[in-house]
């Protein structure tokens, strides 16, 4: 059993990796379409030849890539990223979401457990710690870049 890695028309990732897992072959464990993976899908089969006779019947699945992956080269698509990654206290923010929709504000403090961001919002005549979550915010600014 292997992951290989198939071709596919770009933007048509998930098409593809849902019509494999739809066609309910026993041959077939799995297909996933990371994001961050452009025109390619990972799927989990039992053999090349396989993964070859079910794409002939797929459109927008172009080829395989020769060889196998392993799992340690697929994990990290597994798992998923916390939207307040790459956030550091004291960026200037701009809230893309809810009541403060808009507003700049700087990053007070982060908690990554619960993938919030605490932040005080600059035109604020009274400084008031807000909390969003992490995706309610995008970074103008950070200290460290």
């Amino acid at each position: 059993m292997g992951i290989y890695a198939v071709k596919t028309t770009a933007s048509q990732e998930q098409t593809v990796a849902d019509m494999i897992i739809n066609r309910e072959e026993s041959e077939v464990h799995a297909a996933l379409a990371p994001d961050s993976l452009t025109s390619y899908v990972m799927v989990e089969s039992d053999g090349h030849a396989v993964l070859e006779r079910v794409l002939e019947e797929i459109p927008h699945a172009r080829s395989i890539v020769p060889g196998e992956s392993d799992i340690s080269e697929v994990e990290h698509f597994l798992s998923p990223k916390p939207d307040v990654e790459g956030i550091a206290e004291g960026d200037i923010v701009e809230l893309i979401a809810g009541p403060f929709k808009g507003e700049k504000a700087q990053v007070q403090r982060i908690d990554e457990g619960k993938d919030q961001v605490t932040v005080e919002l600059y035109e604020a005549t009274v400084p008031i710690p807000v909390t969003v979550r992490g995706d309610q915010i995008r970074v103008l600014d950070s200290d460290e870049r």
